[in-house]
């Protein structure tokens, strides 16, 4: 499994109801609400199986409310 971190944008008034539908899917391990540019961020682990930009776009961006996606691949834990 690949851990990624994905953060997104929300449509304004919607970021609650993007989280539930984020969760809903059970394929994140954590979910954040955060300050600054993105609404929230989830850590997900993709198979190693999976090309990392489909899973992404295909699982999570097409959830409504979803603006915009940041993905950022990870290399090795310390």
């Amino acid at each position: 499994m690949r851990c990624v971190f994905v953060q997104f944008r929300c449509t304004p008034g919607r970021t609650y109801k993007v989280a539930d539908a984020i969760y809903d899917r059970e394929i994140v391990s954590e979910l954040y609400s955060t300050s600054g540019d993105w609404d929230l961020m989830a850590k997900v682990y993709v198979p190693e199986t999976e090309d990392v930009g489909h899973f992404v776009n295909e699982q999570l961006g097409t959830i409504p409310g979803v603006e915009r996606s940041l993905t950022t691949m990870t290399f090795k834990a310390f």
